[in-house]
């Protein structure tokens, strides 16, 4: 592995890897971290990530259909290990511990956020409330006014879902998602300690939570179930990697089209 190249080895099949290129690099040393480094600047990441953070779920869903039985009358999978990973994800990211006892998934818990901070969840409620009266994801995501570059991560990830295939969809969560979040959200982790920590230390334990599950649980159990599922079989690790790659891609075009956003209501607020 060099600076300009990631290939991550699988420790089940030593002989293949997925390749990342320079992208992981690439999102790691994104400008868009050091940016968010005021109030409203906050804000307007939220209102745009947190779009990101609901079809996270939505790819937890489908691998959870793809590697443990979700219908009646109940058959057991043939994984039995990646059936156990995957349930303790779900358990992790759908009904986490809160502090004060409580239990939210991840995606709650960052509405919950947004609204300390004073962003706007207008969008993403309407989406999601469109999504529960049966309206198209393609139509809901039109109609909410999801911001555009948002949208267009969303229907990413969707068209993975739909792929229907089970290493794919692993791919991008392991690779897209759960290894590279850690260390993405690190550095606002940092910023945010430096800028007014009582109204954002809703936020900061959902980071700290996100980068504690993510680098010592979920991304480790994501890339065993990826060597799982592609084996030997050295297409489905090219598969693998291309997946992971267009999963990168998708990500930093977001982060590049919220930079101006970030900007426009630093802007705004002067």
């Amino acid at each position: 592995m060099t600076a300009a190249t990631s290939a991550v080895t699988s420790p089940a099949s030593p002989r293949h890897t997925v390749d990342l290129g320079d992208l992981r690099q690439r999102l790691l040393a994104h400008p868009i971290y050091a940016m968010v480094d005021s109030p409203e600047r906050l804000r307007r990441f939220m209102e745009h990530h947190v779009f990101a953070v609901w079809d996270f779920q939505s790819l937890l869903v489908a691998l959870q259909q793809k590697l443990t039985c979700t219908t009646l009358p109940w058959i057991p999978t043939p994984d039995r290990e990646a059936r156990r990973l995957v349930n303790e994800i779900v358990l992790d990211e759908q009904s986490d511990e809160l502090p004060d006892g409580t239990h939210a998934s991840h995606f709650e818990l960052y509405l919950d956020c947004m609204r300390q901070a004073g962003a706007d969840t207008g969008p993403v409620e309407t989406l999601l409330t469109l999504l529960a009266a049966g309206i198209p994801l393609d139509r809901a995501l039109d109609e909410a006014r999801v911001p555009a570059a948002a949208a267009t991560f969303v229907r990413t990830s969707f068209a993975i879902i739909a792929s229907g295939s089970a290493h794919k969809i692993v791919a991008a969560f392991a690779y897209g998602r759960e290894d590279v979040i850690p260390e993405m959200f690190r550095p606002l982790v940092v910023a945010l300690a430096a800028h007014d920590p009582h109204s954002w230390e809703r936020l900061r334990f959902y980071l700290e939570r996100h980068i504690e599950a993510d680098d010592e649980k979920h991304g480790p159990m994501c890339r065993r179930i990826v060597a799982s599922l592609c084996g030997d079989d050295a297409g489905k690790w090219a598969d693998a990697s291309a997946t992971a790659r267009g999963s990168l891609e998708a990500r930093l075009d977001l982060w590049d089209a919220m930079l101006p956003e970030l900007d426009r209501g630093e802007n705004a607020s002067c």
